[in-house]
């Protein structure tokens, strides 16, 4: 386990006595189940084992706004913990003031999840979890959303799901993705 850090954050996180990893590898991590979401806390704690992880998630559920950005208000922001902001705002949103107002450099990587529930078929077209992975796309950043068909998750749902998305993570560092592509 590593580090959540942000440029504003003066303290990690999490401690740990684990080998240092290189900074160069920034992650953005959000979702559409909120920032205190089991399966949000779950995934960043999971990228911080590959590099720096910052979350920035809405600050309540907002499951099913598809790729919505908010015009009309001001969003808002506020660090919750270190390297954990809540926005008032959706999921594109986040992504959005992540990358150019809350984060000090660009990330290499955003992996939106662990959503609760299936995103499947013209679901997807609902899905906030997939719609921030693909504002990042459009940005041209690396992005994975990912799901999972449970309403309540169990210790081994997020241990098999974490693990298999840490590997994922890795190959799409390593060996990129096709322009305007996301997982």
């Amino acid at each position: 386990m590593s580090s959540l850090i942000c440029w504003r954050c003066a303290d990690p996180f999490w401690k740990t006595n684990d080998p240092p990893k290189s900074d160069d590898v920034l992650i953005l991590v959000t979702n559409d189940d909120g920032v205190y979401s089991p399966g949000l806390r779950a995934l960043a704690e999971a990228m911080a084992t590959l590099g720096d992880a910052v979350i920035v998630a809405p600050d309540r559920n907002r499951s099913a706004v598809g790729h919505a950005l908010t015009l009309e208000q001001p969003l808002r922001a506020e660090e919750i913990e270190p390297g954990i902001f809540a926005v008032d705002g959706t999921p594109t949103d986040c992504v959005n003031l992540g990358i150019h107002g809350l984060m000090m450099q660009r990330p290499d990587l955003v992996v939106s999840g662990i959503n609760s529930g299936s995103n499947l078929g013209d679901d997807i077209t609902y899905s906030g979890t997939v719609s921030a992975a693909m504002e990042a796309s459009l940005m041209g950043i690396p992005a994975i959303a990912i799901s999972l068909d449970a309403k309540i998750f169990s210790e081994t749902d997020l241990l098999t799901t974490t693990q298999f998305v840490v590997l994922l993570a890795n190959m799409v560092m390593k060996k990129g993705l096709p322009a305007d592509t996301f997982l």
